[in-house]
């Protein structure tokens, strides 16, 4: 259990959070304060609620102890003691996790990218599964997704398909989806029956602010080209796509999927902003050995990560040894937080361990 006084200090934290936005601060010094609120209060009323069942246990045992006390009541007081004990272990547990360094990036929207790898067009249609797949278990969790670029499959599916992903606390649970995909199935266009295996990558970066990366206009190039592909004449007609060079890293984005060029240099600007946001934290974590061995596998997108067998109905994800036999569930999206909750506590368990909690 964390010390005493360590949960002491963290209420006298809150209450002096409660004590200022009462002050009539300025906005800026209320916003923070709010912020600071809303981020501690679920594990202050954990610690009180904790606080108060170490009381209850306490007059309970003292109850027991009294050699007054009639068989009645001792009864009763033995029960209780059992479920004392229980929500405190309960509640010590919640407290532990509570206390672990959060991702900063935990509460934001993301870019998420799914591109085929190996695999030809079936790798183009598992891309587009994947994707089906995260829509939605976004559209489960209340989340909007929108399509910032394109690019179809020949049979279907997608060669690459990015989409701004945007809700409540979306990286921290998309975050470990990052890394190669691996698919085994027979192809509807495969007669003789053999099963066969295909990829793709998936990329989850948080989304940057303007605050997060300042982009000079100087370190842009900026060009503008007829957009290809479905979409009518006019996309053929007018210099509508952008293509963006960040020069101080080499990054390119481009989008072509909007008709206004006002509007494709707005998410290409968005998508550029992630990307150099996620370069920047995969150079302070590759910085902090430590961090990055704490990591659910490394993050590297070149790290293969899950496999979903459909002869066998099963998904297993290599991380961390999941195996479930519920492809059609997890596939759909439904399942998926099973194993985005086992990955989660695996995590959890990791970073206990690290802080000796």
């Amino acid at each position: 259990m964390i010390p005493a006084e360590k949960l002491d200090s963290l209420l006298s934290r809150f209450a002096e959070i409660e004590y200022g936005m009462t002050q009539n601060p300025d906005p800026d010094t209320y916003v923070r304060l709010s912020r600071d609120y809303s981020e501690l209060e679920p594990l202050v009323s954990k610690i009180r609620a904790f606080r108060k069942a170490e009381a209850d246990l306490a007059d309970v045992t003292a109850m027991l102890d009294d050699p007054a006390a009639d068989a009645e009541m001792r009864e009763l007081a033995a029960a209780e003691r059992e479920a004392l004990e229980e929500t405190l272990e309960a509640l010590s547990g919640d407290i532990r996790i509570g206390f672990l360094p959060r991702d900063s990036a935990d509460s934001r929207d993301v870019i998420l990218e799914v591109r085929a790898g190996t695999g030809g067009d079936e790798a183009a249609l598992f891309a587009g599964d994947l994707f089906r797949m995260y829509q939605r278990y976004a559209q489960l969790k209340g989340w909007k997704v929108e399509v910032v670029s394109a690019s179809e499959g020949e049979v279907g599916g997608y060669k690459e398909i990015i989409a701004a992903v945007t809700g409540g606390d979306v990286f921290a649970r998309l975050k470990f989806e990052s890394g190669v995909h691996r698919v085994q199935r027979v192809p509807e266009t495969e007669s003789g029956g053999r099963i066969h295996t295909s990829a793709a990558t998936v990329a989850v970066l948080p989304q940057a602010e303007e605050v997060d990366v300042t982009v000079q206009d100087s370190d842009l190039r900026i060009d503008t080209f007829r957009a290809s592909g479905a979409g009518g004449q006019h996309v053929n007609t007018t210099d509508s796509a952008v293509r963006i060079t960040h020069l101080p890293t080499g990054i390119v984005v481009a989008v072509q999927d909007e008709r206004s060029q006002h509007k494709n240099k707005a998410k290409a600007m968005q998508l550029l902003r992630a990307r150099i946001f996620d370069e920047e934290r995969a150079r302070l974590a590759s910085e902090r050995t430590e961090a990055r061995r704490l990591q659910v596998g490394s993050g590297d997108r070149s790290e293969r990560i899950r496999t979903y067998n459909f002869p066998q109905g099963r998904v297993t994800d290599h991380r961390i040894g999941l195996t479930l036999y519920k492809l059609p569930e997890v596939i759909s999206g439904e399942a998926l937080d099973e194993v985005v909750d086992a990955l989660v506590l695996d995590h959890q368990a990791t970073l206990l361990a690290a802080e000796g909690l």
